[in-house]
């Protein structure tokens, strides 16, 4: 059996162009299980060289299951047998599924062996072959890391075959794409090796070489090993020999590592290696080599000594010219250089002409990857500049800008919104960005998950919402909502941002209530409490929301400053406690009619509403109010075609003149029939003016009682107005505001609020004053739980402060606006105290003073200790 054996073998080894046909091969396979070394090693040979055919024969022998009990000769005591076994799997592990298979099989330490010193050449050769191929995917790395593979192919670095130098470098080329096999790469002093390869004869070693140098200077200490081997000696070596071109990529980008060092760019200065690499990037016609030189630009302009050297050497021209090429990879390169070299003031003057229109054009780009690189340009080239601000703008790079913040690129993004905030700050910039739709462009990046566009987004928010007509833009697109969200941030520049924007949208009344509606005042109320959350923007914006929404104000805190000048629209409804809502003043309008604590409402506007709809005249006040203008009308008419009693006199007299000259001509009985019929009609006209004048005067005192109805919700609401405070405003700016002496304007004001409201009451009558009574007979009549300040003629405490204070506030009198316990509530005023003559220095001191509107109204009473004043006051 063994000769026949022999024989096939023989029979298959004679035929070696031959394809093996699937039986025949199924034979040999069959054959490695034979005992006989002989046999093995022949049918090795014939399975290597039927592997070598393609990959189809590779497939063929994984089908016929040859693999596994290979994998038991890469362990035979037959050297020949063990070789020959290698150099199979040498070939077959480029196939992905042997891979796999050799994974499960567990068969790396058994390969890793075949690279022992004592082994033959070819062994190494197909050992490190087989190690190469499987480390190409990321869980061979790890087989061939964690079974020590990295030591033996180090040491094979200096073997003299150079087909292994070539796997084997290949292979550590795959391997230190991980960090963890860069960590140990570094112990193992494989630099020197390495370098040695650079100077093979053939260039694919050189380029694997270079290669992997490319990625393990990645860090600090191969890039210091490789200084301390004269590495950058042999770099420059490369990229002066012409005929080493193809490796000129390479080499550059391992220098551009290098340069982050700065100890290697001093060097690099010294030796003269920076100006090489800036001729490289000039003089260079290969995309490749100018990329990775404007990359190494970029590494070594950090340091603000390179920066001023490249500025010397006009760096920014070569750069521009690099703007221009047909590689989106030079583009991006030299946009990083740019951005690099904008920290140099002179280069940001340059690139203001030369450089700034050609990186907008690059926002047009169709690569996501160049629009960011050319925004992140953009960004370092205005911040802090308006010129080149303006330059961007001129160069038409509003309006791709705001496309590139709809960039699936969070850093385009966020570099587009920087560019945009930069602009921002000049006014006719932030107008023409305004009008490109930016508030709708913006909320997008505000709902991002992204820290960075978040920030930048917030602070782009910031910058554009200047005015009334971008902050309702803002609020109609619905970007309010993301901005309130983005407070609750732990990102401590995101949540700075954000209370940036809030503060600046906070900026009229409308905006404040909507984002106290939306929770913004909670937010901040509770960053403000957190020492290592609050920040400055944080308490300004909680003081801007609270001093445009002074309802929410006075309700919370119990007090308004001299500086809160209560508008119309302002009511009290109360102390509320923090965190609870406040009600906007529509809803409390409509609801109904209940026992609590009145509301006071302010509302000195004469005409508040438009003429009504013919449906509900009958019901609206608005209507009411057109009455009275029609009614005004028809009083100007009557007072043009009714005659006054003076007229009438003249008519009387004309008359009788008449009468008298018809009685002398003796021709009375014709005319005097004509008389008395002009005397009937003359009566007749004066009745009737009598009666619309009686019915004018009736309806105006229809009017004088408002009806406070609940409209339906559809249509437009107002608040229920207030005749009343409007003669006070009209009679205290005709009769108070001309005083002078301001002390005299508080007192005159004070006697003032308290005749309007119930006069003054002594302390003992205090409690038989019934302003309760009062106030809910008003409720009752007006059928609203809100009441206007107006309407009231027995006030208490509180009523009076209110009303002082809107009074003052309408005239230019600085006052606050206290609320005590139990209805109690007062006045502060600060009066300069008066200096003493002949003594000649700085203005004395303000001191306070409580107003009396209750005892003594008019009284001022000195504040020298708050909380004994106060319980002598109230």
């Amino acid at each position: 059996l063994g000769n026949e054996i022999k024989t096939i073998v023989s029979h298959y080894m004679s035929f070696e162009p031959l394809t093996i046909e699937s039986k025949k091969a199924a034979t040999v396979v069959l054959m490695l299980n034979s005992p006989e070394e002989e046999i093995l090693a022949k049918a090795c040979e014939a399975i290597y060289k039927f592997a070598l055919k393609g990959e189809e024969n590779k497939a063929t022998l994984l089908q016929l299951g040859a693999v596994e009990p290979l994998t038991k000769l890469l362990t035979h005591e037959d050297k020949i047998v063990r070789r020959n076994a290698t150099m199979i799997f040498g070939i077959l592990a480029s196939n992905s599924d042997v891979k796999k298979l050799l994974r499960e099989l567990d068969v790396m330490n058994s390969v890793i062996a075949q690279l022992a010193p004592e082994e033959e050449v070819v062994i190494h050769e197909f050992a490190s072959l087989c190690l190469a191929n499987m480390s190409v995917e990321y869980t061979g790395k790890v087989q061939i890391f964690e079974h020590g593979g990295l030591e033996p192919l180090v040491r094979l670095l200096s073997s003299p075959d150079p087909d292994v130098k070539k796997n084997s470098i290949e292979c550590i080329y795959n391997l230190v794409q991980d960090f963890q096999c860069r960590t140990a790469f570094q112990e193992l002093n494989a630099i020197p090796p390495i370098l040695e390869l650079l100077k093979s004869e053939y260039p694919i070693i050189q380029l694997l070489a270079l290669k992997t140098l490319g990625v393990i200077t990645s860090d600090k200490e191969s890039r210091v090993m490789l200084k301390e081997n004269q590495g950058l000696d042999q770099l420059t070596k490369i990229l002066e020999t012409k005929e080493l071109n193809d490796l000129h990529v390479e080499a550059l980008l391992v220098i551009a590592n290098c340069l982050e060092d700065m100890e290697t760019v001093v060097l690099m200065q010294q030796t003269g290696g920076l100006k090489k690499l800036l001729s490289f990037a000039e003089n260079s016609t290969i995309p490749d080599i100018q990329k990775n030189a404007a990359k190494a630009i970029t590494k070594a302009a950090c340091d603000a000594e390179n920066r001023k050297f490249f500025h010397e050497q006009e760096v920014e021209k070569c750069l521009v010219t690099l703007l221009g090429s047909e590689s989106d990879g030079t583009k991006i390169a030299a946009s990083q250089a740019i951005s690099a070299m904008s920290e140099n003031s002179g280069s940001k003057e340059f690139f203001n002409t030369q450089g700034i229109p050609q990186i907008v054009q690059l926002l047009r780009s169709a690569s996501e990857e160049v629009r960011e690189a050319a925004a992140l340009a953009l960004a370092n080239l205005t911040t802090s500049n308006p010129a080149n601000a303006k330059a961007a703008a001129q160069a038409d790079a509003i309006d791709p800008l705001i496309n590139v913040l709809s960039s699936k690129r969070d850093r385009a993004i966020a570099n587009a919104a920087t560019v945009l905030t930069n602009m921002a700050m000049q006014e006719p910039l932030r107008t023409a960005i305004q009008s490109h739709d930016v508030m709708h462009a913006l909320v997008s990046p505000l709902r991002s998950t992204d820290t960075v566009v978040q920030s930048a987004a917030a602070l782009a928010v910031a910058a554009t919402v200047c005015d009334v007509e971008a902050r309702t833009e803002l609020r109609n697109c619905g970007g309010l909502e993301p901005l309130v969200e983005l407070l609750h941030s732990k990102n401590d520049e995101v949540r700075r941002h954000a209370s940036w924007a809030v503060m600046v949208c906070a900026n009229d009344e409308l905006m404040a209530v909507e984002l106290c509606r939306l929770g913004a005042l909670d937010i901040l109320e509770e960053i403000n409490l957190s020492v290592s959350r609050k920040n400055k923007f944080s308490e300004a914006a909680y003081n801007k929301l609270l001093h445009n929404h002074l309802p929410l104000k006075y309700s919370q805190t119990g007090h308004l400053s001299s500086s809160n000048i209560i508008s119309d629209g302002f009511y009290d409804c109360g102390r509320i406690n923090p965190g609870t809502k406040l009600l906007p003043l529509k809803e409390l309008c409509l609801q109904e009619l209940n026992d609590l604590r009145a509301i006071l409402l302010i509302n000195s506007k004469s005409d508040i509403s438009p003429p009504p709809s013919m449906e509900d005249k009958s019901s609206d006040v608005s209507y009411r109010q057109s009455i009275s203008s029609s009614s005004s009308l028809r009083r100007a008419s009557k007072e043009k075609t009714n005659p006054t009693e003076e007229e009438a006199g003249h008519c009387y007299i004309v008359l009788l003149l008449l009468c008298l000259e018809f009685w002398q001509l003796g021709s009375f009985s014709l005319h005097g029939n004509i008389i008395a019929l002009l005397l009937f009609l003359f009566l007749l006209l004066k009745g009737r003016g009598k009666k619309e004048e009686e019915k004018v005067k009736e309806e105006e005192e229809f009017l004088t009682v408002p009806i406070l109805t609940e409209g339906s919700p559809d249509k437009e609401w107002y608040p229920p107005p207030d005749p009343e405070l409007c003669v006070y405003v009209s009679e205290v700016t005709k009769s108070i505001l001309p005083i002078t002496n301001i002390k005299e304007q508080i007192e005159a004001l004070a006697k003032y609020v308290a005749e309007k409201m119930g006069g003054r009451i002594p302390k003992e009558k205090l409690c038989d004053f019934s302003w309760e009574l009062h106030i809910s007979e008003l409720k009752f009549q007006l059928k609203s739980n809100v009441v206007p300040i107006g309407y009231i003629k027995k006030g208490i405490f509180y009523h009076r402060a209110l009303l002082f204070k809107v009074l003052a506030d309408k005239i230019g009198v600085g006052c606050s606006l206290v609320r005590g316990e139990y209805s109690r509530a007062w006045n502060e005023v600060k009066l300069l105290k008066e200096a003493r003559k002949g003594v000649i220095g700085n203005l004395p001191s303000p001191e306070e003073y409580i107003v009396d509107l209750m005892f003594h109204p008019g009284a001022l009473l000195k504040m020298r200790s708050r909380e004994a004043d106060l319980y002598r006051f109230l």
